[in-house]
């Protein structure tokens, strides 16, 4: 049912429910949720959860809409349902749909629709929801409402099996059985005349509080019997009863795990031996399993969810109108399935598996009390369980889980193996684990084919055998990379980045999220989606990787993959540090951290770290960026990444020489140059001759000598990077070649490196570097490609003037300060105000700001008194 309620005339009524109906009440105060809210609500079948929110939705100031489950799961069927009953039209629910499916999700849309209008919002039975739109919804939920928009209150009703999903400030109500008082007066609402007293205990006390069970069973009374002129029928709660209550959630429940309960339920009532108060023995429910071919995977997730509980090694149902329920529907269910081969009817199967005897199955097997999960089974709990916590857990909780999965279905169910392999080896990878990783690897024995040379290739890598790596790890990318399983290709993509071969890592990977697309595989899509932002951002595509990382990150949040969404964040962090944007370097970073710190994502924590240092480098303060980035450069467990710390040493180079922490930077220089005579890393001989040029610029050799080496080197790196792409890392050695030489006083040959990098800056979109070299370039006297305010000129006083075309002849504030008789302090506060009327960062931007300010005649008596001044004392005593 879907519709719009007003609350003009009362609502249904409940009975014991006053705690429920407070729960909304807060909901509904428009004083105390003024910016939306959500309310779960969750109960069994015929519990009331409907009724609550038919409730809620007539007692509710403002407009109310209530949306039921649509009749099939088609993905984005319950989105539309929820748009048709908002929108007023169809063309409008469909503008929203799309909405909901873009970046702005489930909460734009409904804010499109709803406006600024109190709306309550009732969702019923989310748990038969399809999976795309709980997931929307459970993502608009967690990001809230609309900045600056109220946001609609929700009401959302599921049954007690399924987890409502994390919602800050959400709250959950779980509706219960009714007392007698109150299951007494829901009676005589349903019966006039009320039925008679000896009539009301028996129905009471069968019911036993469950008013749905209460209900079906009047139904079923005629008014003779209400009356109590008439017997009962006996039961008064039967299985007619219980399948009106519990039929529809029967049906919704995966086939396997109907078959599952009602093995569990026969096993209970007919076997004397394993029928106890506490419930069934697990063996011989496992027994049943086997002997009527029913899957017993089920099972750990019906414990889960609450439907059956397991204690002391025995089996009972949470319920046990459920069980009852289960039982009434047994003559139609699982066991035709095991009549075809032979098997014994129902009541003597159960009789028979519950002695642990008789049965050819048993006589062939162990005993039944060393019976117990068979390996393949274990095998792919212990892989569901992997898969949970590599997309939202501990990594290395995931590895030993799928380490564990991979050696039971080794030899058994080879596919699942290799993945389950394969999966242990990237959760280990994430958490920076070589010894873990290369123990995945080792569990391949029975490997062959292109999955051999992947494991081979991978552990010759790793332990920086480079030269045995490559042929295998080739043949993986020529080989997979032409498959058409998006499993195959991402394994392709992993061996190219191992190998360096960034292009090719990035076009397989993209090959990739194309067929996990195409073949609707929605789980992996967020996983595809960051193999790809990760080799386009090594690649050095930083805008397509920033895309990417985005839709990267909406589909993690969709599906609960927390980790994914650390790494996305962390690849975004990256990005934004190229483009200068401080802000979302910061937030990005942070999120990544937040989940990467506590899960043992060191991969994502390297890269957000990185983020921050890069940010921190371009904004000035080197000590800040060295200090951050030293630990990343370091081996061991308390370094970085084993895959990224020698991309990371570049970088710490450059703010360590800035810091003055030279010995440092040389020892990594020296152990880089080691990892670029690997081969391994394209852009990797470049960046080592920008370190050794860094590294001349502060040596011990004589001026001349330094000069030298550091511009052969400067010039070296410039040729290397002709031939290994990356603008952007070719531009930032240009950078730093023009800085070097406008230091050195070669203000004209500083301009060609210098307009060279700030046009590949701008052509990135990296306006914080575009910004250095442009202020460097204005430094030299040339244009620095934005035009200088003159008026910003005659904003300054004159002692600022005065003070700004000393400092930009190159003197110093004990210079100016003894021109002008003034401390080198007060210098230091005037040119600070300089700086900010004129709106640049250092003393090396003003020589372009004055030429552009001042007249050409201006200034020349300071500048020439310290010219001369300079003069004399050069010359020294005559």
């Amino acid at each position: 049912m879907s519709g719009t309620t007003h609350g003009t005339a009362p609502g249904p009524r409940l009975y014991d429910r006053a705690a429920e109906l407070a729960a909304v009440a807060r909901l509904s105060d428009p004083t105390g949720t003024g910016g939306g809210g959500i309310l779960f609500v969750t109960g069994g079948p015929g519990e009331g959860r409907s009724v609550l929110l038919a409730r809620a939705a007539d007692d509710f100031p403002g407009a109310a809409h209530r949306v039921a489950a649509p009749g099939h799961r088609v993905p984005w069927s319950g989105a539309r349902a929820l748009f048709a009953a908002l929108a007023p039209g169809a063309a409008d629910a469909r503008r929203a749909l799309r909405t909901a499916r873009g970046e702005d999700g489930v909460a734009a849309a409904v804010s499109g629709l709803l406006g600024d209008r109190p709306v309550l919002l009732c969702l019923d039975d989310l748990h038969l929801w399809d999976a795309h739109s709980r997931a929307a919804l459970a993502a608009a939920w967690r990001r809230g409402p609309l900045p600056g928009r109220p946001g609609p209150r929700w009401l959302v009703s599921a049954a007690r099996h399924h987890r409502p999903p994390g919602v800050p400030g959400a709250e959950t109500v779980r509706l219960g059985r009714l007392g007698p008082e109150g299951a007494r007066a829901l009676l005589g609402d349903l019966c006039a005349p009320p039925p008679a007293p000896p009539v009301v205990r028996r129905l009471v006390e069968e019911a036993a509080g469950h008013p749905g069970v209460l209900v079906a069973a009047v139904r079923r009374l005629g008014a003779a019997r209400l009356a109590g002129t008439a017997p009962l029928p006996e039961p008064p709660v039967d299985g007619a009863v219980l399948t009106e209550v519990y039929g529809g959630f029967l049906e919704h429940l995966p086939a396997d795990s109907r078959r599952l309960l009602t093995v569990v339920a026969l096993a209970g009532r007919t076997g004397r031996a394993a029928a106890r108060p506490g419930g069934v023995a697990v063996d011989a429910v496992l027994d049943g399993a086997r002997a009527t071919r029913t899957p017993v995977e089920p099972l750990d997730g019906l414990v889960a969810d609450g439907l059956l509980r397991r204690a002391d090694g025995l089996l009972r149902f949470e319920d046990p109108f459920l069980g009852r329920a289960v039982l009434a529907a047994a003559p139609a269910s699982p066991h035709h399935g095991a009549r075809r081969t032979g098997a014994p009817r129902p009541a003597r199967t159960a009789s028979a598996l519950a002695r642990g005897e008789r049965h050819r199955a048993d006589r062939l097997g162990p005993p039944a009390a060393a019976r117990a999960l068979t390996p393949v089974v274990r095998g792919r709990s212990h892989l569901v369980r992997g898969l949970a916590a590599l997309a939202d857990g501990p990594v290395m909780d995931a590895h030993e889980a799928l380490l564990r999965a991979a050696e039971l279905l080794r030899g058994r169910a080879p596919a699942e193996a290799s993945d389950a392999r394969f999966l242990a080896m990237e959760a280990a990878w994430a958490g920076g684990d070589v010894d873990a990783c290369l123990a995945a690897l080792g569990l391949g024995g029975d490997a062959g084919g292109t999955e051999r040379d992947f494991l081979d290739g991978l552990a010759a890598a790793l332990t920086l055998r480079f030269d045995a790596a490559r042929p295998p790890l080739a043949r993986v990318v020529a080989r997979d990379g032409a498959e058409d399983d998006p499993r195959l290709l991402l394994r392709a993509g992993s061996a190219a980045l191992v190998l360096g071969d960034t292009a090719a890592a990035a076009r397989v990977h993209a090959r990739a999220l194309a067929r996990a697309r195409a073949e609707h595989r929605t789980a992996l899509l967020p996983r595809a989606l960051e193999h790809l932002a990760y080799a386009e951002l090594r690649d050095g595509r930083y805008s397509r990787a920033a895309r990417t990382a985005r839709e990267g990150l909406r589909a993690a949040e969709r599906t609960g993959q927390r980790n994914v969404a650390a790494h996305q964040h962390a690849v975004l962090a990256l990005v934004a540090s190229v483009t200068g944007d401080g802000e979302a370097v910061a937030e990005h970073a942070g999120l990544a951290l937040d989940t990467a710190r506590p899960h043992g994502l060191v991969q994502a924590a390297t890269l957000a770290e990185w983020a921050l240092a890069r940010d921190e480098r371009g904004r000035g303060p080197a000590a800040q960026a060295a200090a951050r980035l030293a630990p990343l450069v370091r081996a061991g467990p308390r370094g970085g990444h084993f895959a990224l710390r020698m991309l990371v040493v570049p970088c710490f180079v450059e703010a360590a020489v800035a810091a003055g922490r030279t010995a440092e930077a040389r020892a990594a220089a020296g152990e880089y140059a080691v990892w670029a005579a690997y081969g391994v890393d394209g852009t990797a001989p470049a960046l080592l001759a920008r370190c050794r040029a860094l590294l001349a610029r502060n040596g011990e050799d004589g001026e001349d000598g330094e000069a030298g080496e550091a511009a052969y080197w400067f010039g070296e790196a410039v040729r290397r990077h002709d031939g290994c792409g990356n603008d952007f890392e070719r531009a930032r050695t240009l950078l730093a070649y023009g800085t070097w030489l406008r230091l050195r006083r070669r203000p004209g040959a500083a301009r060609g490196p210098l307009r060279d990098a700030l046009v590949t800056f701008e052509r990135a979109a990296a306006d914080g570097w575009a910004d250095h070299a442009r202020s460097e370039l204005r430094a030299t006297g040339g244009a620095g490609g934005g035009a200088a305010d003159p008026a910003a000129w005659g904003l300054l006083t004159p002692q600022q003037q005065r003070i700004a075309r000393l400092a930009a002849q190159g003197a110093t504030n004990r210079e100016i300060a003894g021109r002008l008789t003034l401390s080198p302090r007060t210098v230091d506060h005037h040119l600070r105000g300089v700086f900010a009327r004129l709106g640049i960062r250092s003393r090396v931007e003003l020589p372009g700001m004055v030429g552009a300010g001042l007249p050409a005649q201006a200034g020349g008596t300071e500048a020439k008194g310290l010219v001369s001044s300079r003069a004399r004392r050069s010359a020294g005593p005559s």
